[in-house]
C-alpha cells in the first residue's frame, strides 16, 4: 500500500510540473507579443483619447512713436506693437458618445471604441483687440477624425492644422462673447479622458454628458465622479456639472475588458494540480472502501486525461470563443476518463463516481475562474463540501485494517 501511495505522489508531482510548464508557456505566448499586438491594434484602430479644452488668444495692437537719429537728423516713426492675451473660457457644453467594440489579437481582447464628440465653448474677449486665434487640441495623433466641424458663432471659419491642433482666427469685438463649436467622430483604445489643464485649473459653467453602450462602467484613478448617473437601455448616461470648479483632477472612463482567453487558460493550468489532488483523493477513498484495484498506471492515464483538458484549451482558445473551447475540452477530458475506466472497472463506476468527480473537480472548479471575484469562494465551498462528504463516508473505517497494520485504537 505504501508503494502504491508513493507511486501516486510521484505521478501527481510529475503532472504538476507539466502543468507549471504549460501555464508558463501560455503566459509567455500571451504577453511576449502583447506590446507588438497592441501597437498593431493602435495603428489600425486608434490610441487612447485625452481631450483638452480649446484655448483662445486675442491680439492687442498698440502704436507708439519712436525717435531715432539718422544722418544727424531726428526721425520719428510710428511703431506697431502686437501683444497676445489669453481670453477666458466662460462656459463648456460637451457631449460624448462611447460605443464599445472589442477586438481580438492573439490571446488577448482589446477594448476598442468609437467616440462621437461635440463641444460648445463660450469665450469672452476681455482684451482690447478684436482678432482672436482659437486653437483646438486633438486628443491623440494616432487616430482618425471624421465629420470634423469647426465653427465660430455658427459660421465656418478657415482653419489650419498644426502639430495635432486645428487653429482658426476670427474677429470678436472687445467685451463680447463667441461660441466655438467642434464636432468629430473618431476611434480609440482602452480609455477616454477629458483634462481641464496641465495643473490645477479653474473651470466655470461646465457640463459634460457621456452616453455609453455598456453597463460595466469604471473610472480611473484621480478622476472626478459624475454628478448624475442614469441607466439606459444599452448602458449609462453620465453627467458632470460644475459651476465654479478648481481642481487638478480629470474626467475619465475606462472601457470594460472582455474575458481574456490567454490569462484565463494560464490561471486554470496553474490551478490544475488542486483539481487533480481532489480527484485522486476521492478515487483513492472510493476504491479503498470498495476494494477496487486501481493500479498506479491507471492513475497515470487518468492524470494524462486531466492534462489533455488544459493542453487542448491552451491552443483551442486561439481559434474559437473561450466558452465554446471550455465545453469542447471538458467533453474530451471526461470522455477519455469514462471510456478508459469503463474498461478498467466498469461502466457504473466510470460514469457515476469517476465522471461525477471529474465534472466537479475539473470542470466546475475550472469554470469558477470565469466568475471574477468569486473564484476563491467557490473553490473553498467545494473543498469544504468534499471534506464533509469524505469524513461522513470514512468515519467508521478502521484505517489500520485497511492499510494492513496491526495497531488498534485503545478503548477509553
Amino acid at each position: 500500500m505504501r508503494a502504491h501511495i508513493v507511486a501516486l505522489v510521484f505521478i501527481f508531482l510529475c503532472t504538476t510540473i507539466a502543468w507549471a510548464i504549460l501555464g508558463t508557456t501560455i503566459f509567455n505566448r500571451t504577453y511576449s507579443h502583447d506590446s507588438t499586438l497592441k501597437n498593431q491594434v493602435t495603428s489600425i484602430w486608434g490610441a487612447p483619447h485625452v481631450q483638452k479644452p480649446p484655448a483662445a488668444l486675442a491680439t492687442e495692437v498698440t502704436y507708439r512713436q519712436e525717435a531715432n537719429y539718422e544722418n544727424r537728423k531726428r526721425v520719428v516713426r510710428t511703431v506697431k506693437d502686437e501683444t497676445t492675451v489669453a481670453i477666458p473660457l466662460e462656459m463648456s457644453r460637451i457631449n460624448v458618445d462611447l460605443d464599445l467594440e472589442h477586438r481580438q489579437k492573439g490571446l488577448l481582447w482589446y477594448s476598442t471604441y468609437k467616440v462621437g464628440f461635440a463641444g460648445e465653448y463660450v469665450f469672452r474677449n476681455t482684451s482690447k483687440g478684436d482678432l482672436v486665434t482659437c486653437t483646438f487640441y486633438f486628443p491623440t495623433t494616432q487616430a482618425i477624425y471624421d465629420d470634423l466641424v469647426f465653427t465660430v458663432d455658427g459660421e465656418p471659419v478657415k482653419t489650419e492644422n498644426k502639430n495635432a491642433t486645428i487653429v482658426a482666427t476670427a474677429k470678436i469685438a472687445a467685451g463680447k462673447t463667441a461660441v466655438l463649436a467642434v464636432r468629430y467622430r473618431s476611434q480609440g483604445l482602452d480609455s477616454w479622458r477629458y483634462v481641464f489643464g496641465d495643473d490645477v485649473t479653474q473651470v466655470k459653467n461646465f457640463e459634460l454628458r457621456m452616453k455609453t453602450n455598456f453597463g460595466d462602467i469604471d473610472f480611473p484613478e484621480n478622476t472626478l465622479s459624475p454628478s448624475k448617473k442614469t441607466p439606459t437601455s444599452t448602458g449609462w448616461e453620465l453627467t458632470w456639472t460644475f459651476r465654479n470648479l478648481l481642481s487638478g483632477f480629470q474626467i475619465g472612463m475606462v472601457l470594460p475588458q472582455k474575458l481574456q482567453p490567454g490569462p484565463l487558460a494560464g490561471q486554470i493550468s496553474y490551478f490544475a494540480p488542486v483539481s487533480l489532488f481532489f480527484f485522486f483523493f476521492l478515487m483513492f477513498i472510493i476504491t479503498t472502501l470498495r476494494g477496487i484495484d486501481l493500479h498506479p498506471m491507471n492513475y497515470f492515464f487518468l492524470a494524462c486525461a486531466f492534462f489533455a483538458f488544459h493542453l487542448l484549451l491552451a491552443y483551442l482558445v486561439d481559434h474559437i470563443s473561450i466558452h465554446l473551447a471550455f465545453i469542447v475540452c471538458s467533453l474530451v477530458s471526461i470522455g477519455l476518463v469514462v471510456s478508459y475506466l469503463r474498461l478498467v472497472v466498469g461502466i457504473r463506476f466510470a460514469a457515476l463516481e469517476a465522471g461525477l468527480a471529474q465534472l466537479v473537480y475539473l470542470v466546475l472548479f475550472s469554470y469558477a475562474f470565469f466568475f471574477k471575484g468569486f473564484t476563491g469562494l467557490s473553490i473553498t465551498i467545494g473543498s469544504v463540501v468534499t471534506l464533509f462528504v469524505v469524513m461522513q463516508m470514512t468515519g467508521r473505517i478502521r484505517w489500520s485494517e485497511k492499510f494492513g497494520g496491526k495497531a488498534r485504537l485503545a478503548s477509553v
